[in-house]
């Protein structure tokens, strides 16, 4: 599976953006697709996640929660993160990645659960 990410940008504090992460499979059933962020300096952190098919579970990271939406377009076989507030400390890289079935419903925010990466898309916060 190939994932490509974009739609990062600079935004003023309080802005939003919509990242997008299209994959190269024609079928993403029983996947689980994520979101994950690394800052300068810091270590690769987990945002959101979404099991693609199945019903519409979902997982976020609590210093995202209220403000970040992750969905899906079947249609497109695209993951979107819809990010709206954004604070200066949401500066960072952005990475799609997912993780091949059979998978369970715990483990999300583990990075070493997932196969396939994107290369990222930078996303800059300004205060």
């Amino acid at each position: 599976v190939q994932l490509q990410a974009s739609g990062g940008g600079l935004v003023q504090a309080g802005g939003a953006l919509r990242l997008s992460c299209a994959a190269s499979r024609r079928t993403l059933s029983g996947y689980v697709m994520g979101w994950f962020r690394q800052a300068p300096g810091k270590e690769r952190e987990f945002v959101a996640a979404i099991r693609w098919s199945g019903g519409s579970i979902t997982r976020y990271a609590d210093s995202v929660k209220g403000r970040f939406t992750i969905s899906r377009d079947y249609a497109k076989n695209t993951v979107y993160l819809q990010m709206n507030s954004l604070k200066p400390e949401d500066t960072a890289v952005y990475y799609c990645a997912a993780d091949s079935p059979p998978n369970s419903l715990t483990g999300w925010d583990t990075i070493a659960l997932y196969d396939y990466w994107g290369q990222g898309t930078q996303v800059t916060v300004s205060s």
